[in-house]
């Protein structure tokens, strides 16, 4: 997305906080990033693209809402989902020397129709028996600790496509999370974070994933700009190691 976010990435890294990162092959700053990645531990996950950078040439994207009431009506183009899906890949597995260890989507676009048949299909075809886990955003681990329009954003997002998601996955072998956390309002700043992420670690199982968006410093025209800095604090933080020592918890 930005050399700010790949720079806070690569320094949680080191630092054995992340188990993974996902790689938007559409944003500006993946190439040059590529090869740092390359070199670290992480899980290396495809984030599928579906909804930024429509303006660049061979790019298949819309906004968010467009994307999800097109695919809710069947109304995408499929032909172009699964080539875009294709291309997607094709500049991964170039840039990174392998195929993806994971795959999740930008905006959790990969468990909408049309997308995740189309992923699926194509994850069957290019990868066979050594398929990829998938990213499942059922089975949401929340606690007193999230607020009402919290707990419905975390339910929408679920709605939009996990249980079919998990049921294809299901019937080509395809591994996915046990749970998932991380679900949020992007606001608070450090602090709330801070207690959000006690609250997700408490409630965390083997096998569930935590999505987070660090980032060095705010990115300009980024929503969640200020936000990315809080998280990538937090993350970083010597809390952090107590916190997980806490709780009995790795991170894998």
């Amino acid at each position: 997305m930005a050399p700010a976010v790949d720079a806070a990435v690569l320094e949680l890294a080191q630092a054995r906080r992340l188990s993974g990162t996902s790689c938007l092959v559409d944003g500006a700053s993946f190439r040059q990033s590529a090869p740092a990645l390359r070199q670290t531990h992480l899980q290396k996950g495809l984030h599928l693209n579906f909804t930024e950078f429509g303006s660049r040439p061979g790019v298949y994207a819309m906004p968010l809402k467009q994307v999800i009431l097109s695919s809710l009506l069947h109304r995408l183009d499929s032909a172009r989902v699964k080539a875009s899906i294709a291309r997607q890949c094709d500049e991964f597995e170039q840039a990174l020397g392998q195929g993806p260890d994971y795959i999740d989507g930008h905006q959790h676009v990969h468990q909408l129709p049309v997308i995740r048949e189309a992923l699926l299909e194509e994850m069957e075809r290019r990868y066979g028996g050594r398929m990829p886990w998938l990213r499942y955003t059922g089975a949401q681990r929340l606690g007193s600790a999230f607020s009402v329009g919290e707990r419905f954003k975390a339910r929408v997002i679920a709605s939009l496509g996990a249980d079919a998601l998990a049921g294809l996955a299901a019937a080509k072998g395809v591994t996915l999370n046990a749970g998932f956390t991380g679900v949020y309002d992007f606001k608070g700043g450090q602090a709330r974070y801070a207690r959000l992420m006690q609250a997700w670690l408490a409630a965390m199982r083997h096998g569930d994933s935590l999505m987070c968006h660090p980032a060095l410093e705010a990115l300009a025209g980024d929503p969640l700009g200020a936000q990315r800095l809080a998280e990538y604090q937090v993350l970083s933080g010597p809390d952090m190691a107590r916190w997980l020592d806490q709780y009995s918890l790795r991170i894998a």
